[in-house]
């Protein structure tokens, strides 16, 4: 027998295997340091010259932002412990957006009010690479509700921290906010306003629209086909086909003017949005009544309850995790949704997408769509969270 033959065989450490998801990961933030980390312009509309991240930054915070991305690109590619990828990558985040707006103080000449620096495609696709592995880790980890709206309010807080220490002041989009602060809150408002005042009324008048078409079952499939119909009507032809009955409401209905019903502005777009809300919340009531336990249904039967007792006190409760789900789909389609009220003079952050867009000022874009896209990921975190809590079996902490 050889010596060869008797050696003990050894095994790598599972630390050292490759994680799938964070080849994908390690390849996207690959892609996103070769590409440009920072765009230069000389004012808000020209075209810009890109500044790879070596020439974004000075040397040493240039360095400084290559040895945290070599480590995260180390823990996403590799097996380490969960909690040391979910580490990492908050930490690799957090110098990101702290250096692209030590890049814009850096590359902005001193005294010159018209030079714009911006993210470039390479800080984007970063952050969605290191964002990617720490919500794979997040969802690893299979942390408590509570827990998870914990992060969620240390992330804000930890930005609004950022912005208010005046780091970011020498990024375009910031500029771009400075000489538009009263409109922007004005129009975070009504934003805020449409989607959820859409999503409240969508409830108020869908959940007994749900139960009705429980109970009486040749109701439901016309209801449900009808809502259908609805939802697949593009959100422009929509908005665009309320504007003729509310303007005769507003011009023959009295009083319907004075409460802020007309052609264009606020009231098609809310109409437009409660329409689109209507079916995912009809439809989960439908479903989740439809998911009681009969057998609680019937102990409720034998302490005497009656029909709109059982309803009120065992099956809408029960249906309740199904009823949120429905909900936080309908919030956040129309947190998005709402941008298009813009088109037809309803406000919201689409007001600076849609403006951006005609003065080819991809900041003020920025303006309006960051704020959208945080929200509804904020929404759908809470809203997650809140199914998780009220789900049978769920962990309540």
């Amino acid at each position: 027998m050889s010596i060869a033959d008797t050696a003990v065989p050894t095994h790598r450490p599972r630390w050292l295997a490759l994680d799938k998801l964070g080849v994908m990961i390690a390849l996207i933030a690959i892609a996103g340091a070769a590409l440009p980390f920072a765009l230069f312009r000389a004012n808000r509309i020209v075209p810009g010259e890109t500044r790879s991240l070596l020439d974004a930054l000075p040397t040493f915070q240039s360095t400084l932002l290559i040895i945290f991305l070599l480590v995260g690109f180390v823990a996403a590619l590799l097996r380490v412990p969960v909690r040391a990828k979910l580490a990492v990558g908050f930490v690799v985040l957090a110098a990101l957006f702290i250096l692209v707006g030590q890049s814009a103080t850096y590359l902005t000449p001193p005294d010159n009010t018209f030079a714009r620096v911006s993210p470039g495609a390479g800080f984007w696709l970063l952050v969605f690479a290191f964002a990617l592995l720490v919500t794979d880790a997040l969802t690893r980890l299979r942390f408590a509700p509570l827990v998870r709206i914990g992060i969620l309010i240390v992330v804000a807080a930890a930005f609004a921290l950022l912005l208010w220490s005046g780091s970011w002041n020498d990024l375009s989009m910031l500029k771009e906010y400075a000489t538009r602060a009263p409109a922007f809150w004005a129009e975070a408002r009504t934003h805020l306003a449409l989607a959820f005042g859409s999503v409240a009324i969508a409830v108020v008048i869908g959940v007994p629209i749900g139960v009705l078409c429980y109970k009486v079952r040749p109701l439901r499939a016309a209801v449900l086909n009808t809502l259908n119909i609805v939802q697949t009507i593009p959100s422009i032809a929509l908005f665009g086909l309320l504007i003729a009955p509310l303007a005769w409401v507003a011009a023959n209905v009295p009083g319907a003017s004075a409460i802020g019903i007309s052609g264009i502005g606020a009231a098609p777009a809310l109409v437009a949005l409660f329409a689109y809300s209507l079916l995912p919340v009809v439809s989960n009531t439908v479903v989740g009544l439809q998911s009681v336990s009969p057998a609680a249904v019937d102990a409720a039967k034998g302490m005497g309850m009656t029909g709109w007792q059982r309803l009120a006190g065992v099956e809408l409760p029960l249906a309740f995790p199904v009823i949120l789900t429905g909900i936080r789909i309908v919030l956040v389609q129309n947190i998005g949704l709402a941008t298009i009220a813009a088109l037809i003079g309803g406000g919201g952050f689409g007001v600076f997408v849609f403006q951006g867009i005609g003065q080819t000022a991809m900041d003020l874009v920025l303006l309006g769509a960051v704020p959208t896209v945080a929200l509804a990921f904020a929404a759908a975190v809470v809203l997650d969270a809140l199914v998780e809590m009220t789900s049978r079996g769920g962990r309540r902490v």
